[in-house]
């Protein structure tokens, strides 16, 4: 027996422990944090194991079922907060669980972790395809593990390297000259060896969703009892005259930024064709780089169809602080070579030079290779609640259209899409699935953060509590009286609460 199995250290008095709020305490040289649940307590791993957030920073609260959870101050991944097990991601693991015992009013806490039963092997004769390696496709791989899926996982997918984080091509990636930046990886390379997971360099072309082939660019077919399409989306090129001439850049690939990161010096000057979250993330990363950045947007305000225009002017100040120019209210309409440089012929009649262009203007889905009939008008593939096609065919992601009461809706977020996955898995294994959570996603421009969480809809007043100028507040987006939405700055444990139980959130803020 490990003699850290045997120890058990005194970690404080259980008086000393709120019960709304997680407390740190070291036990060893490991961060832990105990959670008190009226006369029960319990002890977690201290940092997330997403991306090492401080747990004690975390949301303590109730989801919409009464089960306690904890939830991260980063990114939202959510815990049960008695066993630790993963609930919503992008955490891919549970929180380390430590054995606890109350003497005399004290918490004791043994410093060897209590090792979780492994699932029983299962379904190991089944093939899954999984077409699509971002966040939605390295989601269903650990979870069919996790839930003890014995079978053969296939990935497919046509980007080289281990699967990242594309959230960052616009954040960190862009901010560091190239020589220091790298993208984070969503799991470690050696997880799809140890798990026996097959990686496939390659474009779907097309999949029969009665038969479930799978049919690659490369001519080479393949059946498997199980689909999941997460193909994500692609940047979209408008139109334009001159669009692919050299230094016009997308950003929506590893290879897209780098070839962006390759072309920015410190007086390089770049025009960025677009106001929504990637044109403004970019704006900042570009800035801290050195470069000259103009943004070109046909709204007045940045972001107002998400943020509204309080925040969204907001935004633009924070920006124009930094450096940035805007050309609000305008479309280009011709991009052409003039020397060295490129010339931006705008709809009033000016004209801008620059040394790069960026297009920001969205992205469509890749939904090429499926049946007209489960197309959606909204150009994704339609899902029912199981985020299910047809039959054994699967979708989730920036693809995956889904009712929402009433509604038919995308949504272009990596935590929603990692949430459908898991459901999907779930679904295509037999086991209870859980609802969708609200969506939430966050940004970081310069210094600050601001977090989202709502279904999307439209709204017609924004009402602030906080300090907008300080970028410390909390904003609820309202229709019609009701709230539909919430903005958060400097507020992550109420956006932590938001995001486990939007309608309770919604009702408390009428």
């Amino acid at each position: 027996m490990n003699a850290s199995e045997t120890v058990w250290i005194d970690a404080g008095a259980v008086s000393d422990l709120a019960e709304d709020r997680p407390t740190a305490v070291t036990i060893g040289e490991t961060p832990v944090v105990l959670i008190r649940d009226e006369e029960a307590v319990y002890a977690l791993g201290g940092k997330c194991p997403h991306r090492g957030a401080p747990m004690e920073q975390g949301t303590l609260c109730r989801d919409a079922e009464g089960v306690q959870v904890l939830v991260c101050p980063w990114h939202k991944a959510v815990f049960d907060a008695e066993g630790g097990h993963l609930i919503d991601p992008p955490a891919q693991d549970c929180l380390p669980r430590y054995p606890v015992e109350l003497r005399d009013g004290r918490v004791f806490v043994r410093e060897a972790q209590i090792v979780p039963e492994a699932r029983e092997p299962m379904r190991g004769n089944e093939i899954v395809a999984i077409l699509g390696v971002g966040a939605a496709g390295v989601t269903a791989a650990a979870t069919l593990r996790h839930l003890g899926f014995a079978g053969k996982i296939v990935m497919v997918g046509p980007e080289k390297g281990n699967p990242y984080e594309r959230t960052a091509l616009s954040k960190a990636y862009l901010a560091e000259p190239k020589e220091e930046a790298s993208l984070p990886d969503i799991l470690p390379e050696a997880f799809y060896t140890r798990h026996d997971i097959e990686r496939v360099l390659d474009s779907v072309e097309k999949v029969g969703h009665e038969t479930r082939t799978v049919r690659l660019r490369s001519g080479d077919s393949f059946q498997a009892d199980h689909i999941l399409c997460a193909t994500g989306s692609r940047a979209v090129r408008p139109e334009l005259p001159g669009v692919d001439l050299p230094n016009v850049f997308t950003l929506r690939s590893a290879a897209d930024a780098e070839a962006l990161s390759d072309a920015i010096g410190p007086d390089t000057s770049i025009a960025i064709v677009g106001g929504g979250l990637i044109a403004l993330e970019a704006a900042a990363s570009l800035r801290k780089r050195g470069a000259g950045v103009t943004v070109i947007s046909r709204e007045d305000v940045p972001l107002i169809g998400q943020f509204g225009r309080e925040v969204g002017c907001r935004l633009r100040e924070l920006h124009e602080g930094n450096g940035v120019a805007f050309v609000p209210c305008t479309e280009v309409k011709a991009i052409s070579q003039q020397g060295n440089a490129l010339k931006l012929a705008l709809d009033d009649e000016t004209e801008l030079k620059t040394d790069i262009v960026l297009l920001g203007v969205g992205a469509e889905p890749v939904v090429h290779y499926a049946d007209v009939g489960v197309r959606a008008d909204d150009g994704g593939i339609e899902v029912d609640d199981h985020m299910r096609v047809a039959g054994r065919v699967y979708a989730a992601g920036d693809i995956a259209s889904f009712v929402h009461e009433g509604r038919r809706m995308r949504v272009e977020h990596w935590r929603t899409a990692e949430c459908q996955a898991r459901i999907a898995v779930h679904a295509m294994l037999g086991f209870p699935i859980s609802s969708l959570p609200v969506p939430w996603f966050w940004t970081q421009q310069y210094d600050q953060k601001l977090e989202y969480a709502g279904w999307s809809p439209s709204f017609d007043e924004v009402a602030i509590d906080g300090d907008l100028s300080a970028f410390d507040f909390l904003a609820r987006l309202r229709k019609d009286g009701k709230t539909v939405g919430f903005i958060g700055s400097k507020h992550a444990r109420e956006m932590g609460r938001i995001a486990v139980d939007f309608p309770a959130a919604c009702e408390g803020a009428a």
